[in-house]
């Protein structure tokens, strides 16, 4: 029993030192930090230019659907590499799987080629 709870005791200091060992620096910086707000240093700041107008922006749903495309077949490559590290040991049936999934995106991309969805407007 006396071992049970010395596991759950070692347990319970791992966590400590996890949740302690990030807060240390985080309050060190927010202690020496210099407190001295100001409209300057309150500002918005990119690249050296002074911001101007509503940070609203619109985007055209089109760049959405190229990074959506992009995922896709990013998730594809994934799925083929390791599949190709290990071709000579799955056999044919792997093989078949394979060419249906690669099948089933070829589709999918020649649906969105179709319906003009990498045409660029």
């Amino acid at each position: 029993m006396d071992n049970y709870f010395c596991n759950y005791l070692l347990i319970g200091i791992f966590l400590l030192v996890a949740v302690i060992f990030p807060l240390i620096p985080v309050l060190l910086a927010w202690w020496v930090a210099p407190k001295k707000p100001g409209p300057v240093k309150n500002a918005s700041y990119e690249c050296g230019i002074e911001s101007t107008g509503t940070s609203w922006i619109q985007f055209k749903a089109q760049y959405y659907l190229y990074a959506l495309l992009f995922v896709i077949f990013d998730i594809e490559t994934i799925f083929i590499y390791p599949w190709a590290v290990a071709y000579k040991s799955l056999g044919l049936f792997a093989f078949i799987e394979m060419l249906i999934f690669i099948g089933i995106l070829a589709v999918g991309l020649l649906y969105a080629w179709k319906k003009g969805v990498l045409e660029w407007r």
